[in-house]
């Protein structure tokens, strides 16, 4: 990695996440193979011993995140691969994370579905049980790069969110970009970081009054103790209250059960990343992601030479959902159109209450991805 800075080369999507789980210091990673995500169970493998952590195949998809929950519990980044059918394995230990509010990575490449689907065709339908995955509803931080350099970036914040707020959090990408070999200008990439996780230390002041799952206000992320470590660690998969005792349906137990989503929603705000191109008079405004996102521009571009005005939003951050920089965007927009490989538009769904009083158009299709025209006919 040291031989690539400041240079360009051709790198995947796949590769990218790779190198950039390594620059955020991610120590330890457990995949099993699975197209389209094999690209970066291959780079783990190859480059995380060389740089000081450990990689490993594990046997299934299931034992694969437990291994890394278990690395982090330990005070290690931990991060896995996957695709939708191992996701659909992942989800108990997913949930197990979250209420022990365990920091993991998990990469989730889109492949077509559902169940096994077509392994080798790309496909954007996972939207959906990606993010409503657990028992409760509760937020599940999601970012999604339109391109291998992004997957760089992208796989750096969504360990520095993983850190600073104690949660899982998903990389969502797509065959297409993970599997595709682009040019990559590695220019400033090696400036980036991610946060350091915070621990509890018994020579801190603030031993006295910390709980494992303490808060004091909705904002409060309390520091995390390592299994081993100084401090002793009590962890359930089942209801608790802050000192991680199992109880049920006393205050403290429900209030730490609220406390995973409140602590969310109350950094929703610091939780932004989008890319927007707003025009003057535009009343068009096209919005999608990932590999869609990419023939966005190109629609965008065709119809405003076209001499239409038309505005546009990549959203990168898919959750928590952007909510105030997509009503700003289509603030004088009389017509929103979204694109994104599926079905029914699952997106679209969920972010269409923003766009009361609109035309809401959506571009959906499976099989191949949507073209350029396929978007620019729906901009009027």
């Amino acid at each position: 990695m040291q031989s690539l800075r400041k240079k360009v080369a051709l790198r995947s999507g796949n590769q990218m996440t790779a190198e950039g789980a390594i620059q955020a210091g991610c120590k330890f990673f457990a995949g099993y193979p699975i197209t389209p995500a094999s690209g970066i169970y291959k780079g783990m493998i190859d480059m995380l011993p060389l740089n000081g952590g450990i990689a490993i195949s594990s046997p299934d998809e299931i034992s694969a995140l437990t291994y890394c929950v278990g690395a982090s519990m330990r005070g290690f980044k931990a991060m896995t691969a996957t695709s939708g059918p191992g996701w659909a394995l992942m989800i108990e230990t997913l949930q197990y994370a979250l209420i022990t509010e365990t920091p993991v990575v998990i990469a989730v490449v889109q492949r077509l579905g559902p169940s096994t689907g077509g392994a080798t065709q790309g496909g954007q339908g996972d939207i959906m049980i990606t993010e409503f995955a657990t028992s409760g509803g509760y937020t599940i931080p999601v970012l999604y790069p339109t391109n291998a350099k992004e997957c760089f970036e992208l796989t750096l914040k969504a360990f520095d969110w993983s850190e600073k707020y104690r949660t899982p959090v998903v990389l969502l990408t797509d065959k297409e970009i993970g599997m595709t070999t682009e040019s990559v200008n590695y220019a400033g990439l090696y400036e980036l970081s991610s946060a350091e996780r915070k621990n509890i230390r018994n020579s801190d002041a603030d031993i006295k009054k910390w709980k494992m799952y303490g808060f004091d206000s909705p904002d409060m992320i309390t520091k995390f103790a390592n299994v081993g470590g100084e401090v002793k660690v009590t962890a359930t998969g089942s209801a608790h209250n802050a000192m991680g005792y199992l109880k049920k349906n006393d205050k403290e137990t429900i209030a730490t059960l609220l406390h995973l989503e409140e602590k969310i929603l109350a950094h929703k705000d610091e939780m932004v990343e989008v890319k927007k191109e707003l025009q003057d008079g535009a009343d068009t405004l096209v919005i999608s992601f990932g590999i869609t996102a990419r023939t966005l521009k190109d629609a965008v571009k065709l119809a405003r030479e076209g001499g239409r005005k038309v505005s546009s939003l990549i959203i990168y951050s898919m959750f928590p959902i952007p909510e105030r920089e997509i009503i700003l965007s289509c603030d004088n927009c009389t017509r929103i159109v979204v694109a994104e490989e599926n079905i029914s538009g699952q997106y679209r769904k969920l972010i269409e209450p923003l766009f009361a009083g609109k035309e809401v158009v959506g571009v959906n299709k499976i099989g191949s991805m949507i073209t350029t025209m396929e978007i620019a006919e729906r901009i009027v």
